[in-house]
């Protein structure tokens, strides 16, 4: 039986074990899917002591997706437009291939709910690998503008260095800079709910027809929302679809079949 695994730290509360045994029964693929806890400093090792065991390809969580894109040897464009990979597979002929689903899993979850991109003014909260794995994603939708707000601009400024083709509809600033609003959509990819401190953002900024999105979901997407509703967004979703959604990218890469993702996303609700 095949096997995968989800490697993280922490990775005890990861739902992908569940999401890719539903897709298992879904699809009556025979595999087996684990979360692999690793050291900060060990991830090479975990993952070489993985595959000799006859693993069959890894999703990668916090902190390890910039690793990852070192690590492998063949990689995607969406992968290294991130420089991140939040997906490894070992090939047969020994190519250890990498590839990024974030941004996939978010346009698509989007779209499921109803939020465009295309000829939107978005903002984009945070600029850490989150941020950095969707960005590309985001900017092939079209959007009118994009701006990335961060609590420290200079980092949010690398970001611009990246994508060069998109330096008309593109910028960067600081949460005390004047906001660049209203916007139709604003994705919160910052780190501090996870850690339950609020985002000093400033009231005023959302359109009327304004759509909020936090990349994470449950609890740690809670003060966000929260502060979305409290400015009047016309809608509202946390992560989880987007978490289903890339899982079934992965799973598509893994082994050629797509699943279907709303009956997973309904379980998990």
């Amino acid at each position: 039986m095949d096997t995968y695994a989800v490697i993280g730290n922490p990775i005890a509360h990861s739902l992908s074990p569940r999401i890719h045994g539903l897709f298992a029964e879904q699809t009556g693929e025979s595999l087996q899917y684990r979360a692999l806890l690793s050291p900060a400093d060990e991830f090479a090792e975990r993952v070489a002591a993985f595959r000799q065991a006859g693993g069959r390809g890894l999703n990668v969580t916090l902190p390890f997706k910039e690793q990852a894109w070192a690590y492998i040897n063949h990689s995607s464009a969406r992968a290294d437009r991130a420089r991140a990979a939040n997906l490894i597979r070992f090939d047969a002929d020994g190519r250890v291939f990498g590839d990024s689903t974030d941004g996939v899993g978010l346009v698509r979850d989007l779209h499921a709910n109803g939020m465009q991109l295309r000829g939107r003014r978005v903002l984009l909260v945070g600029a850490g690998g989150a941020v950095r794995s969707v960005l590309g994603n985001v900017l092939d939708e079209q959007p009118a503008a994009v701006t990335i707000i961060n609590r420290t601009p200079a980092r949010a400024r690398q970001l611009l260095k990246l994508f060069p083709e998109a330096r008309d509809i593109l910028r960067a600033q600081g949460f005390d800079e004047p906001a660049d609003g209203p916007y139709n959509l604003v994705i919160n990819g910052a780190a501090a709910g996870l850690a339950g401190q609020p985002l000093p953002l400033p009231s005023g900024i959302l359109a009327v027809d304004s759509c909020c999105y936090d990349i994470v979901y449950g609890k740690a997407a809670q003060a966000f929302l929260s502060w979305a509703a409290d400015n009047g967004a016309a809608r509202l979703s946390d992560g989880l679809g987007m978490l289903v959604e890339q899982a079934a990218e992965s799973f598509y890469l893994w082994r050629g079949i797509r699943p279907e993702t709303q009956p997973v996303i309904n379980a998990l609700r």
